[in-house]
């Protein structure tokens, strides 16, 4: 059964990071509408927090794939419901809003599985 968790893990953490990976290399070719999406939803200094969640996205989606320090990467719990506040969105984008709060939450208890497992035996922590 040991073989088959730690495989498991592996599997599971290259599944949880491709999403981070990719929308973190995507807002580097679209640095300007992600710090316009920032600000308009009032967030001060858009062009920074750009640059952050860059890095958060594309670091931490890192992390996770080597498997190092993968229970820091828990940042999602801010983000979700800053930019998919679907309870406050306009009817016409309600739904989509709920999809992307629902699947960050999805994600979201993946990233608590590796918080309280560890990334596993084939990782760069051997968690």
């Amino acid at each position: 059964m040991s073989g088959q968790r730690d495989w498991a893990a592996l599997i599971g953490r290259i599944l949880l990071c491709i999403l981070f990976i990719e929308s973190g290399f995507g807002k580097i070719g679209g640095f300007e509408g992600t710090a316009g999406y920032i600000a308009s939803r009032g967030l001060p200094l858009p062009q920074v927090l750009a640059a952050v969640s860059i890095l958060v996205e594309l670091g931490g989606g890192l992390l996770v794939l080597i498997g190092w320090k993968t229970r820091w990467v828990v940042f999602m719990i801010v983000i979700t419901p800053i930019f998919h506040n679907f309870w406050s969105a306009p009817a016409a984008a309600a739904a989509a809003q709920q999809i992307n709060f629902m699947k960050n939450v999805s994600i979201l208890g993946g990233i608590f599985l590796l918080l309280a497992f560890g990334p596993g035996r084939y990782s760069a922590d051997k968690g």
